[in-house]
Parts: C-alpha cells; structure tokens; sequence
C-alpha cells in the first residue's frame, strides 16, 4: 500500500519553507526540494538557476535533474564535520549504489571523497571517472572500497588488479581471496572485515543490514576464528572492521551503540596480533521525503557518531583509528528531483481521480518495492492552491504503478510538469525497462546551466544486447 500523506502544504511554495526557515546551515537531507529552489517570476520551479519547465522543453521528460550546488553542499559538510568533531584520521566515501555514473562520481571525487562500490560495474565506473580526473593509480585504489555479499571471483580479480581495499563478507571470499594472493607475492591485499553487529533501527525490513538476521557480514561468535585466519595468512592485510545497520534511519542511538560493538572488537582483533587501524561505520542517515520527516542534521549525525568512536577508543584504551563513513541517500538523496508530463485522467465518482504521468515504476520503482511516500508539485503552477485529491498514476501495465497516492494539487491538465522530490537516490540506480520504456536522460544544473550527465535511452538502445536466432529465419 502506498503511503497516504498526513498533511500537506496548500501550494508549491510551502515546499520550500524547510529550506528558508532555519536559522543555521542548511543540511541538505532535512530539505524537500534541492538548496536552490525558487520560484522565478513566471511561477515555475527553478533549481540550480534553470526553468524546469524549460528544462522538459529540452530534453524531454520523463527527467531526473541533479543540482550540483546541494549534492557539494553534502560533500563539504561530512568531510568538514568529521575534521571538526573527529580527533583522528576521518575519511567519507560515497555509497555509489545510490546513483553510481561518471559524472556524479566526478564530482563527488572533486569534493575529497572516496567511493563504497558493491560490483564489478560499480567499480568499473569509478575506476573510469577518476581516470579521467587525472588521478594515479595509487589514488585510485585508495578511495575504493569494495562490498558486496557475493562477489565473483572475476570481480575480486579486478579489485586486486586495481589495489582497492576489499570489505569481505564471508568465509568463502575469504579463503578465495587467500588463494588469488598466491599469484601475487609480496604484495597483500589490504581488506577489512564486515561484521553483522545485531543492531536493530526503525526502518524498512528490506534496507536493515546490522541485525543477526542479516545476509551480510560475519556474526560476532564467527570473528575470534577469522581473526586466528588472519594471523596465518601474511598475504592478506587486514586493516580494520566494518559494520552497516541500515538506511533512512532518523535515530542517532542506533550508531552510538555501534560504536562500542566495533571498537570492542577492533581492540580484540589488536589482541590477536592484528594491526588494525580502520573503523569503517557504514552510512544510514536518512532524508526527508515528506515534511513530517524529522531526520538529524548531517552535523548532528557526525558528531555523535564521532564522539561515539572517541568514547569507547577510551573506555578499551586504545588509539583513535582512522574513521570512515559511507552516506549515501544523505549524500544525493536531496539533491535530485524528476519531472514528469501530465497525460490521461480518470474520474471515479465519490471514490479516486487518476492522473497518469509518462514515466513510473520504472525510473522510480521504490512506491511499489517499499511502499515509499514522496511530496510532488505542478512546476508550472508553484502559487497555484491545492484544489483536488488526486492519485498519481504511472503509465505501466501494472495496477501497482503508483507514485503517490491521495496527493494534493491545483487542478491539473495535460502537458503541466510534475515533479516529485528526493529522487537522487536508488531511483537512477534501480530504474529498469519494464513494458521496454527507455530510461530517462538526467541533467546537471548549476548557475543557470544545465548540462546533459546521462542521454535518454532509445528503442534501439532498448534492442541493442537482443539476439535473434538464425533458425527463426528457416
């Protein structure tokens, strides 16, 4: 069931009061619309200095629009807390499954940032984008670290092969990893560890990853054992731990506790005889999709989870080691919006009116995977009041295809621009071409200029890896 709005500003401009009313830094997660949304003079949305009705005038529509200035404005904010709050050695790498391609890992890289990839592609794209920034081989394997539960062994060749740090998850991996090192002597490959912490957060059973039941990472009583492995295999160097305990979580307890499983377990594994100095927390803040929304600011996240860390470094008396996070959603999630076409409606007396847009579950698939709310305006209509309830349709052959349900709006009519908010994150990344709809192109806007990051599909793209057998011809 999709999630009902429990209360809903009356035009496009009430949207943008969580971006004007605090009095500190805006953080960029606890915004509904990009940081420089505006409403121009002919009552369009604006972002990043450009028309998003002009924009769809462009390059067509369905279209994810990225605004550079918050997607930096994240950036700069957990690289900079950390240095503030963090007495030790910090470093944030972006988890690029929110939105992995050339040119959000261009400018992410721009901004000091590293890169949490979890597959083959994702480190490809990495690999390429930072290529093309000019940067060395020996930077390029230290701002790569790779996850995944299942990771091929041709995958873990191409990670060895680029000297990436690998994040391993299980025994198998482990002992395959042993084995690939054989091939290269005097030359360990560095890893860490992930462990399954048993912390549960308030949010989607689908997107918890700390507790027991979990596909990822080693269970506690599984890591005395790995780390007697460690000690016994010199081509394998073991740089620390990593946890993860979920995603859109609003809680700041829920990292803080993980902070003493981890540094426990850091200081065992030094008993050990391992020389561990990486503490990687994972990521997780979440960001507002609705105004009832109430996640901490990335301020505030960083200094809890920091002074978290130095505590329990205190209480095992041991060094601070270098702390890493890996925010995704809060990184871009805030930073991105998609605009549609208004088409088709249906009327159904006394129960629900229908408005169809051109795109849906495949370029947002998350309504109908974790039932996920968003807030959506008329671009083309920002002072225009809310006038009508309406259920906003995609244009799939599937009843479940809704992005919004019970949304309120101005009265619409075909051809207006719908825009929903907080796309930048899993939206791009989990899109798909069902019913064969071309993927959406996305645009990158930035003072009044916007510039093409992802070109919009075509049916040939569509036809482009199909075969078609020459026995169909006799």
């Amino acid at each position: 069931m999709i999630a009902t709005p429990t209360k809903t500003p009356h035009t496009g401009q009430d949207y943008l009061q969580k971006n004007v009313t605090q009095t500190t830094e805006l953080s960029p997660n606890q915004c509904l619309l990009p940081l420089t949304a505006k409403i121009n003079h002919q009552d369009h949305l604006e972002i990043g200095g450009c028309d998003l009705k002009t924009l769809v005038e462009q390059f067509g529509s369905p279209l994810y629009i990225l605004d550079k200035a918050t997607l930096t404005t994240a950036c700069r904010q957990y690289r900079d807390y950390f240095k503030s709050y963090y007495q030790g050695e910090s470093q944030v790498i972006y988890a690029s499954k929110a939105w992995s391609s050339l040119a959000v890992v261009g400018i992410i890289a721009s901004e000091q940032l590293g890169f949490d990839v979890v597959s083959g592609g994702e480190l490809y794209t990495t690999q390429k984008a930072l290529t093309q920034l000019g940067c060395s081989s020996q930077e390029i394997a230290q701002k790569i670290y790779f996850h995944g539960n299942n990771k091929s062994e041709t995958e873990l060749q191409e990670a060895i092969e680029i000297g990436c740090t690998i994040i391993v998850d299980n025994w198998l991996e482990l002992e395959t990893l042993t084995q690939l090192a054989h091939s290269r002597p005097n030359q360990p490959i560095p890893i860490l560890i992930r462990l399954t912490p048993g912390i549960e957060c308030h949010t989607h059973e689908y997107i918890r990853t700390g507790h027991l039941d979990s596909k990822f990472g080693f269970d506690p009583n599984q890591l005395e054992a790995v780390f007697t492995y460690l000690t016994e295999q010199p081509s394998l160097n073991c740089k620390g731990l990593h946890a993860h305990i979920g995603s859109q979580i609003f809680e700041r307890q829920p990292h803080q506790d993980l902070a003493v499983v981890l540094v426990e377990w850091l200081k065992i594994g030094q008993e050990k005889g391992l020389n561990l100095t990486e503490l990687n927390i994972g990521g997780g803040l979440g960001i507002c999709y609705t105004e009832d929304d109430d996640p901490p600011s990335i301020e505030e996240w960083v200094k809890a989870a920091s002074e978290a860390v130095m505590k329990a470094c205190q209480r095992f008396d041991i060094p601070l080691p270098k702390l890493i996070a890996e925010p995704g959603r809060s990184l871009i999630g805030s930073a991105c919006v998609s605009a549609y076409t208004v088409g088709s409606r249906k009327e159904i007396p006394e129960l629900r009116t229908y408005i169809a847009v051109d795109g849906g579950m495949s370029d947002n698939p998350r309504p109908i995977t974790y039932q996920s709310a968003y807030r959506i305006v008329l671009a083309n209509k920002m002072s225009a009041e809310s006038s009508e309830t309406v259920t906003v349709a995609g244009k799939h052959c599937e009843s479940g295809d809704i992005l919004i349900k019970d949304a309120q709006l101005p009265q619409t009519q075909p051809g207006d621009i719908l825009v929903v908010m907080g796309t930048g994150a899993y939206n791009y990344s989990m899109a798909s071409n069902y019913n064969r709809l071309p993927r959406p192109a996305a645009v990158l806007v930035h003072n009044g200029e916007a510039n093409l990051i992802l070109r919009r599909e075509t049916y040939d793209d569509l036809i482009r890896q199909d075969c078609f057998p020459e026995s169909l011809l006799s």
